[in-house]
C-alpha cells in the first residue's frame, strides 16, 4: 500500500511531537547512545523485531555504544506517516 508524502508543515509538527529526532532532506534521524556495545544491540534486535511488524526498516549505523536511526519511506521518495509512526513507536516502547 502507498503511503502519501507529507508535506514541510505536517513533517515539522510530527518532528515536534517526537522530540529529538532531527530531519536532514528527505530523512529523519536520531543518535541513540548506551553503556556498552551489548545494549546497543540489544537496542538494535528490538528496533529490527518492531521494523519488521511494521515492514518498515530503519537505516541502523552502530559505532560502538551509538546507534544511529534514519527513517525515511523510499518507495516513496520522502517521509511518510510511516516514518513518523515508527519512530514514536521506538520512542515510547523500546528506548526508554
Amino acid at each position: 500500500m502507498a503511503e502519501d508524502l507529507l508535506d514541510d508543515e505536517e513533517i515539522e509538527q510530527r518532528l515536534d511531537e517526537l522530540g529529538d529526532w532531527e530531519r536532514e532532506e528527505n530523512e529523519i534521524h536520531k543518535v541513540y547512545e548506551f553503556d556498552d556495545f551489548a545494549s546497543a544491540m540489544k537496542f538494535v534486535n528490538d528496533v529490527a523485531k518492531m521494523a519488521d511488524r511494521y515492514d518498515h526498516h530503519p537505516d541502523m549505523l552502530i559505532s560502538y555504544n551509538k546507534v544511529k536511526l534514519t527513517l525515511t519511506t523510499h518507495s516513496e521518495g520522502g517521509l511518510t506517516s510511516l516514518d513518523f509512526d515508527l519512530a514514536n513507536d521506538i520512542e515510547q516502547t523500546i528506548a526508554l
